[in-house]
């Protein structure tokens, strides 16, 4: 069973920056897609960044572009996601998930992810 552990998240003034990881262990696999995703109160689960098993691909949603980068160390088993130019809209519990999907034009729904973490909450301070 692949276990995913989040962890960097915190308060931060807007503008500001914080940097998430993902841990990955266990599975059966060495290979997984791994994507963030962000639910704030009262709101739907929203994927934000993927990236596919290499690291050689990756796909934003159109709210963080230019702000976030997911990258990935598959011999550390960690994934990341930097988060520069935070604003308080960014507000939100964040999950990383692994499944087999991984798309260049959209971002998967959170149902073609099979493994989640356990979430970090990112508070950003206006």
């Amino acid at each position: 069973q692949l276990q995913l552990v989040e962890s960097g998240g915190g308060l931060v003034q807007s503008g500001g920056s914080l940097r998430l990881s993902c841990s990955l262990s266990g599975g059966t696999r060495d290979r997984y897609q791994v994507g963030w995703f962000r639910q704030a109160p009262g709101k739907e689960r929203e994927g934000v960044a993927c990236i596919n098993f290499s690291g050689s691909r990756t796909n934003y949603a159109d709210s963080v572009k230019e702000r976030f980068t997911i990258s990935r160390d598959n011999v550390k088993k960690m994934v990341y996601l930097q988060m520069d130019s935070l604003k308080s809209e960014d507000t939100a519990v964040y999950y990383c998930a692994a499944g087999d999907v991984y798309s260049d034009t959209f971002l998967p729904s959170p149902l073609a992810y099979d493994y989640w973490g356990q979430g970090t909450q990112v508070t950003v301070s206006s």
